[in-house]
């Protein structure tokens, strides 16, 4: 620094310098307000304008209701980024715990779009909020507008930056129910999304009608002793499957209820499983993107609005 002038330091600056600790630096460096940004940062200018039109929250854990979904993207583009690449939409109803996941390509606008009307499309009962993180694919002019004037009725809330607590439901199920099955892999064609969304309508039959979870239902903070460190006391329900608990709110209409009851006691949850393994076994036999290849991405966005006509 001295070489190229950014820098003047005197001779004796320089002895005190090559004795000085790292702790002494540390601690008189402490004392040094910094008013200037290290890196430049985006001004209120350059925010998304549309994060200031909906509020920041966190969905209660207690929450009774049926329709408020904690709602996320997984991203599958493996250790390149470049490119599109697939991506899970995942929304987790906090009440009753019932999953959805749609598998887009990109996360554009259109992609978006179509992966909510698939799963608006196939859900039993009516949403109510939709709560996803501080994204520009969540928050943008066009989501917006889908938001009020095709689906209306539906709120939208976000969570507070860099607190994923406020998304504490669906960033677990991002972890047992997309990358256990996925991992880090890149996934980036037609032919994969279309397969994986198959895989989804398997797994959402088996993990909301055959796979029970327990619901927290009182949090205590206990102190043993004096001199204890006090400690958050949980207490679960018993165990119930997310169809179980939509049954014991009136939520679902009675006609898709017996629909599901029946689709329910019809399907082997065995065989099921088995299948959703083999869908599995066959999405990775399945090519990626390559850099001579052209797909009909309208024709994709189509097939991924529509879900499977048996789960309707």
């Amino acid at each position: 620094m001295v070489q190229h002038g950014e820098l003047t330091v005197a001779d004796e600056v320089l002895a005190q310098l090559e004795v000085i600790s790292t702790s002494t630096v540390q601690r008189l460096l402490d004392h040094i307000r910094q008013d200037e940004r290290r890196l430049p940062q985006k001004g209120p200018e350059r925010a998304n304008q549309i994060l200031r039109e909906v509020p920041m929250r966190r969905i209660a854990w207690d929450i009774a209701e049926p329709g408020h979904f904690e709602t996320d993207l997984v991203h599958h583009g493996g250790r390149d980024a470049r490119g599109e690449y697939v991506h899970t939409l995942q929304m987790i109803d906090v009440a009753t715990g019932w999953r959805e996941r749609m598998a887009v390509l990109g996360r554009g606008y259109a992609c978006m779009q179509a992966a909510f009307r698939r799963g608006l499309a196939r859900l039993p009962f009516t949403v109510r909020e939709i709560h996803p993180d501080n994204g520009s694919e969540f928050f943008n002019q066009h989501l917006l507008r889908f938001w009020r004037e095709v689906v209306s009725g539906i709120s939208l809330s976000r969570s507070r930056p860099y607190q994923k607590n406020d998304n504490r439901n669906v960033a677990q199920k991002n972890s047992s129910l997309v990358r256990a099955y996925l991992g880090f892999a890149r996934l980036d064609s037609g032919p994969q999304t279309l397969a994986l969304n198959e895989l989804y309508d398997q797994m959402w039959l088996y993990y909301n009608l055959f796979q029970p979870v327990m619901h927290l239902v009182e949090k205590t903070l206990v102190v043993a002793a004096a001199d204890d460190r006090p400690h958050m006391q949980r207490r679960y329900d018993a165990a119930q499957t997310p169809f179980e608990r939509l049954c014991a709110t009136p939520a679902i209409p009675p006609d898709r209820r017996t629909k599901l009851e029946r689709l329910r006691d019809a399907t082997n949850p065995r065989r099921l499983r088995r299948d959703i393994y083999d869908r599995l076994e066959q999405l990775w036999t399945l090519p990626g993107a390559t850099a001579e290849g052209v797909e009909d991405v309208s024709a994709l966005l189509a097939a991924i609005a529509q879900p499977a006509p048996g789960l309707l």
